[in-house]
């Protein structure tokens, strides 16, 4: 079954094409990953799921409900979350801070009862702190719970933002360049983290450079050039592609 459906979408930008009459869809529980050179229209693509551009034409369906247009703040209260490919990061908070930050939606923001400090407020919050802390456990960042985040490692940070976003409770989790400049190390922590959270029945969605994570992780590849579909299929399928070796894996991967 189909979590996510685009149909025949498309976006401009003063005449250039970034997206072009794209469709594909991604299966419930699957790790769906989108790669191409840069310029290929990925992030763009990743912005129009998410409701930060609106599409020149075409559609994006949730669970098959039209969500074309939908606002962000719309888009995570029906399950969907994100990271970016630059860190969005409170600097100024703990870990803990941050991942709670995500987990908004799950609290009560009602003004009176925030005010007076409420029994059931207290405990609501107590029960997110408590939620955030196992969050941060699982993507192996307990140990910085109450640690600055100006203080941790950009690896660090590469996982404390995929524990924010999981702090929303998604349904599908859209991961951009989640290892972009890690080293080999920090690489396979964020691989390990991704195969965990689709251990959990989260859908993945991931763009990715790491043609060696990538082809490690997914269920389902699409490959993108000048915002077209290249090619699409099982990791197989798109690594002996002739087009996709010419535009973007190159002869030896």
């Amino acid at each position: 079954m189909s979590l996510l459906t685009v149909e025949a979408l498309s976006k401009e930008f003063g005449g250039v094409h970034a997206v072009q009459d794209l469709s594909f869809a991604v299966e419930a529980g699957a790790i769906h990953s989108i790669i191409g050179p840069n310029g290929a229209g990925k992030t763009t693509l990743f912005n129009l799921i998410t409701g930060l551009y609106a599409p020149s034409s075409g559609r994006v369906r949730l669970d098959g409900r039209d969500i074309t247009g939908l606002r962000p703040d719309h888009l995570a209260a029906l399950g969907m979350s994100r990271t970016f490919q630059n860190l969005q990061i409170f600097f100024n908070m703990t870990a803990m801070e941050n991942v709670m930050v995500g987990a908004h939606l799950q609290l009560d923001r009602r003004f009176w009862p925030s005010l007076l400090r409420l029994p059931g407020m207290v405990r609501r919050d107590r029960a997110c702190r408590d939620s955030c802390a196992q969050l941060l456990d699982f993507v192996g960042l307990s140990a910085y719970a109450e640690a600055e985040a100006a203080a941790m490692s950009y690896g660090a940070l590469k996982r404390l933002e995929i524990a924010r976003a999981l702090a929303a409770r998604p349904r599908l989790l859209l991961l951009d360049e989640p290892a972009a400049g890690l080293n080999a190390t920090e690489s396979r922590e964020i691989d390990a983290v991704i195969k965990k959270v689709a251990a959990q029945g989260v859908t993945v969605v991931l763009v990715e450079h790491d043609m060696k994570m990538v082809m490690g992780i997914s269920d389902h590849i699409l490959a993108l050039d000048y915002g077209r579909k290249l090619a699409e299929g099982s990791p197989a399928q798109v690594r002996a592609n002739p087009d996709v070796i010419a535009a973007y894996l190159g002869a030896h991967v």
